[in-house]
């Protein structure tokens, strides 16, 4: 049946990251090939690994006359940055105070000694958003004076915490932040627009270190990767006074679209990888992607970057990577040679808790099969009920990263791709490690 096809991940522990999966036995190899191509991209910017070379780099961990450390994490991947930290820095890291989206934190945090972990909300902030807001300034406000500041941000930290300017409630951000996620509000912008409600937004945060010598490492969801934009400027230039923050993005998209032309190559598929980040709305981005696939002399294309949606009024179950990926799966139908994957790098994709779509040349029979129409779908912004049908959802789990959006595209007959040679399909059973 087509909804046996859904394709999820399971969380799991390890030292190579929280998540994995198995195809089942009757796969078709190209997506376990696509799958692949994903994991070699969420590698390179696993937040826990970037973090531990970041500061081991610097030498962070040596103890001789070092000051403890006091970390601060805030984010999606928030729980696996503190984590590569903690490898890193020893003995030296005296305090964790981590804040993530609920269910993110493995766990070894939770347990472990002198580490504690906030449970909060996104993408639409709630009262715990602002308890973690006031948690998050209390504890820069006790910072002992012999102590290192470390400031670990991803995307994310823009709902996740929160300390409203006088005057305003939390109706007042809630519905500011469902008004803009319905608009389709392009990340740069709603950040710059999330600023004006927030009392350490844009840098007042850091201006409430008073001048005072830290370290910030950043994973990026933002177009430029500026510090002053990801999380809302929860960690960017000081607002006002002495900023003596030293400041370090240690993962972008870029790096994710690298690592999976990188796995792709290494094969020997020819492959495609632009440049410039994509952006702007997700029916014309599946249009522009689905035309660069067919028509690209290579067999991998390899985009990065966030698309939007805009939404309707009572909007069905879904994210912009489920909306762009079915709007592709409409316009590959019957092209047997071309399969579609868009996912998002933190392992959901809107409210849902799916990364986004694997879909192939036959996703919308499979959706018709199970009674369902793919352009009314679309129009009612319900594209994760159409793919459920089709068995083409991806599930991943908390990846460890938030670097944005992928979308991989692959171009390779049936016959070629049910004869894959072994080192193109990464084994005989294609795995997320």
């Amino acid at each position: 049946m087509a909804r046996d096809r859904h394709v999820r991940v399971p969380p799991r522990g390890g030292p190579q990251g929280p998540w994995a999966t198995e195809l089942a036995p009757a796969s078709d190899p190209r997506r376990e090939l696509l799958l692949t191509l994903l994991s070699a991209a969420l590698a390179r910017v696993d937040g826990r690994r970037c973090v531990r070379e970041a500061l081991a780099g610097s030498g962070a961990g040596e103890t001789s006359a070092a000051r403890p450390v006091w970390l601060a994490a805030v984010g999606k991947a928030a729980p696996a940055m503190a984590l590569g930290a903690r490898e890193a820095l020893g003995e030296r890291l005296a305090h964790c105070l981590i804040i993530s989206r609920e269910g993110h934190a493995p766990p070894e945090l939770e347990r472990a000694s002198g580490v504690e972990v906030i449970a909060s909300s996104h993408p639409v902030p709630d009262q715990r958003s602002l308890a973690a807001g006031e948690r998050l300034l209390r504890w820069v406000e006790a910072l002992p004076a012999d102590a290192e500041p470390l400031f670990l941000i991803s995307g994310g930290a823009s709902s996740l915490v929160e300390v409203l300017r006088p005057g305003l409630a939390l109706a007042d951000l809630e519905s500011f932040t469902a008004r803009e996620l319905a608009a389709g509000t392009a990340i740069g912008e709603l950040n710059a627009r999330r600023i004006a409600l927030s009392r350490i937004k844009g840098g007042r945060l850091t201006a409430r270190l008073k001048g005072r010598a830290a370290r910030a490492l950043f994973v990026s969801d933002v177009p430029g990767d500026d510090p002053a934009v990801i999380g809302s400027g929860l960690l960017g230039p000081a607002s006002e006074g002495e900023d003596r923050i030293e400041r370090t993005v240690v993962a972008c998209v870029d790096q994710a679209v690298a690592g999976a032309a990188a796995a792709a190559r290494a094969r020997g598929l020819a492959v495609h990888a632009p440049d410039k980040r994509f952006e702007g709305e997700a029916l014309r981005l599946a249009a522009r992607f689905a035309h660069e696939l067919r028509l690209s002399p290579s067999e991998v294309c390899v985009w990065g970057g966030e698309s939007t949606v805009q939404l309707p009024p009572n909007p069905g179950q879904g994210g912009r990577n489920q909306h762009l990926a079915l709007a592709a799966a409409r316009l590959i139908a019957g092209q047997a040679d071309l399969m579609l994957l868009a996912a998002g790098t933190d392992g959901t994709d809107g409210v849902t808790e799916d990364a986004g779509a694997l879909v192939d040349a036959e996703s919308c029979a499979r959706v018709a099969l199970g009674g369902l129409d793919v352009d009314d779908c679309l129009a009612r912004a319900d594209s994760g009920t159409a793919l459920a049908a089709s068995g083409d959802l991806l599930h991943l789990g908390p990846t460890g990263t938030n670097v944005g959006d992928l979308v991989i595209g692959l171009k390779l007959p049936p016959p070629a791709g049910a004869d894959l040679p072994q080192a193109a399909r990464g084994g005989p059973r294609a795995r997320v490690l």
